[in-house]
């Protein structure tokens, strides 16, 4: 694979598998991989265990440090996978995005499947009451941001080969 793309953001709502899709896209790229959720503050992630969806202005310095590490990422000579829930274009924006180097892949699949996941999980902080105000929130990217839109529909090692994959052809 061409290194143009040294950043990955692997966006989508709670419970698509961001985190395990990118883990597994990680380690077939041999790159880091970071959760954008570490990156919250300690009052954002308590407002989301309550059930409560966060504001803009709490998200703004948190998409700060994502963007920086974007930053750092490309300085440097490696590679980086980002799970980010990434929602709206306005927080992909103030995250750079949109730089040269860096792809946006976009998770897709059915609600009810979605919830189930989220509904399985036991170690999380989102409760599945906010899956609908993500579903929301949700601006699908549009295709001046070159997104690969991939369903979540396989294994996720078989959806991080189709990214690889796609990767390749445009990259390439």
């Amino acid at each position: 694979m061409n290194v143009a793309t040294r950043v990955v953001v692997v966006m989508g709502v709670s419970g698509i598998g961001k985190t395990v899709v990118g883990r597994a896209l990680a380690d077939r790229l041999g790159w880091a991989f970071q959760d954008a959720d570490h990156f919250h503050p300690a009052a954002n992630v308590e407002r989301m265990s309550r059930g409560i969806a966060l504001t803009d202005t709490e998200r703004w310095p948190w998409l700060d440090s994502l963007a920086d590490l974007i930053t750092a990422t490309l300085a440097g000579d490696g590679g980086l996978v980002l799970a980010c829930s990434a929602l709206a274009r306005r927080y992909r924006d103030r995250m750079g995005v949109g730089r040269l180097g860096v792809r946006l892949v976009s998770l897709d699949g059915a609600p009810e499947l979605i919830r189930a996941r989220i509904e399985a999980r036991r170690d999380h902080f989102m409760p599945a009451t906010l899956l609908d105000s993500q579903l929301a929130a949700l601006e699908r990217p549009t295709p001046d941001e070159r997104p690969i839109v991939v369903g979540i529909d396989a294994t996720p090692e078989e959806i991080a080969a189709r990214i690889v994959t796609a990767l390749e052809q445009t990259d390439g």
